[in-house]
């Protein structure tokens, strides 16, 4: 495959105005009441005097409303630069779909451009991060046009060995001027924030492997990890308005690191640590871990989450939230914290089939147990529980107990599928209306036959779905959990290799 160079991206890109999303309360920041004297002023062939202009900077991989300005005479309005702190990528939302991006600093910027001809007909005339990049943007249109009849020829069916090597080779030509004309910015201009921008998109150089690794490819992928974010200065919050720095992240996150619990939580927070001189980074990093964890589907993902929202909101550190936003965030934390994978859960004690007999979770003496909580009516569950049959058929002779909570609330369908479906063998418990009437709930927690969070195992296990299964050690701690019964089969199976391998 012939290789791809950066090139920036020229594109109208939606606008988020809304207040009600996460990133919509980190972006924020008012271009009025912190304005620097400096002026942005813009001239643009082809619009019409009295056009709205709308001022946008990228915050990550979004892009939100800044400013507006009124079109005068000649194509011309400005706007006033916002501060330099608040530097980074920005554009100019015209109408046709026209955008023109630009690299703010804080500084003055005077630009000309013709409506029908963008990015080309782009004149900078004051600004020197905006100059550099659509010189930029010039050089890498000029190798677009030498690579297109490259690419044409390398789909030619019909082409040889040899002149594919001859392509891959000019190809290689091309790489190496973009890489020297990459090189000679970071030279002459490294002090400048688009120097910094370039540094970002490109890809560490990983030496070879020692002749003495016994595994070349592995030490690369150690190598290229490692060397992942030296291009990035952390301490520069002006990056967080430029999309490329969230793409390092997001690749970062669901790509380069392993998509284990703790080692993302050694990772992250090494990160995290980095931004802790610049509070816009700090607060985008946070944000961005925080709740790429609390989304991921990746099992006992959660257990960063938690651990992130102890550490940086509910110590006080999250301070571009108020207190409402906080309060949702710790308590999301809060309903997660009883189920986290490595973690004991709470002892559950629930009457049994009889509705009589109260059975308590930590009394269940298996090597593995499988709290599963599932509904009768749920159509999943229907499909589900035939199958933890079987699984318990097979694995309660080598260990396995199962206990299944009925989330009907009321017992008849709960006990009239057990019935049809000859679910046996398992233990069986329930609440029922009676139980958690106030009255009632009260006396059987003072008499300690129950507990308050057996009661409420809904909230306990967070149940918005079911079916839902924990599967646990024989301390009750939390081995593997949002797993279907051949998943449990497959890790009940490696558990027990592990075992006998120690």
């Amino acid at each position: 495959m012939l290789s791809f160079f950066f090139a920036p991206s020229i594109r109208r890109t939606s606008i988020c105005t809304s207040l009600l999303t996460a990133a919509a309360v980190l972006c924020g920041f008012s271009v009025v009441s912190a304005q620097s004297d400096a002026m942005l002023r813009f001239q643009i062939e082809g619009l019409a005097e009295g056009d709205t202009i709308y001022l946008a900077n990228y915050y990550g991989n979004k892009m939100y409303y800044a400013d507006t300005a009124v079109v005068g005479a000649k194509g011309k309005f400005e706007y006033p630069s916002p501060p330099a702190d608040k530097g980074g990528k920005y554009g100019l939302v015209l109408p046709e779909n026209g955008f023109v991006e630009m690299v703010l600093t804080g500084g003055p910027v005077a630009l000309k451009a013709d409506l029908t001809d963008l990015p080309a007909s782009v004149e900078v005339s004051e600004g020197l991060d905006t100059e550099l990049f659509y010189d930029y943007l010039a050089f890498i249109q000029d190798m677009r046009e030498k690579r297109a009849p490259i690419d044409s020829r390398a789909q030619d069916s019909t082409i040889t060995e040899a002149e594919m090597a001859q392509l891959k080779q000019d190809m290689a030509v091309l790489n190496l001027q973009v890489e020297a004309e990459q090189d000679r910015i970071q030279e002459e201009y490294g002090h400048t924030l688009f120097a910094k921008m370039i540094k970002m998109v490109r890809e560490p150089e990983v030496p070879e492997a020692p002749m003495d690794v016994a595994n070349p490819q592995l030490w690369r992928y150690y190598k290229f990890r490692d060397m992942f974010w030296d291009r990035v200065d952390f301490s520069d919050g002006r990056l967080v308005r430029d999309p490329a720095l969230h793409n390092l992240l997001d690749q970062y996150w669901n790509g380069i690191m392993p998509q284990l619990p703790d080692t993302a939580l050694v990772e992250v927070n090494k990160l995290i640590a980095q931004a802790t001189l610049d509070p816009d980074m700090f607060k985008y990093l946070v944000h961005f871990f925080t709740f790429s964890a609390e989304k991921s589907q990746v099992m006992c993902m959660d257990k960063v989450f938690v651990d992130l929202v102890d550490r940086y909101y509910s110590s006080g550190q999250a301070d571009w939230l108020n207190e409402e936003q906080l309060k949702k965030v710790t308590d999301r934390a809060e309903d997660l914290r009883y189920s986290l994978c490595g973690n004991r859960i709470p002892n559950i004690i629930l009457p049994d089939t009889t509705q009589e007999n109260w059975v308590s979770l930590y009394d269940v003496e298996a090597e593995y147990t499988l709290v599963s909580i599932w509904e009768s009516t749920c159509g999943h569950c229907k499909k589900e529980m035939p199958k933890l049959q079987e699984l318990y058929e097979e694995w309660h002779p080598k260990g396995l107990e199962i206990y299944a909570i009925g989330n009907d609330f009321e017992p008849e369908p709960w006990l009239k599928f057990l019935r049809e479906k000859d679910i046996s063998g398992w233990i069986h418990v329930s609440d029922n209306p009676q139980v958690n009437a106030a009255d009632s709930a009260t006396a059987l927690i003072r008499a300690g036959t129950t507990t308050l969070q057996s009661l409420n195992f809904r909230t306990t296990f967070d149940v918005f779905a079911t079916p839902k299964m924990f599967l646990l050690d024989k301390d009750k701690r939390v081995i593997a959990k949002q797993v279907g019964a051949e998943q449990i089969g497959e890790i009940l199976a490696r558990e027990t290799q592990l075992k006998s391998n120690q």
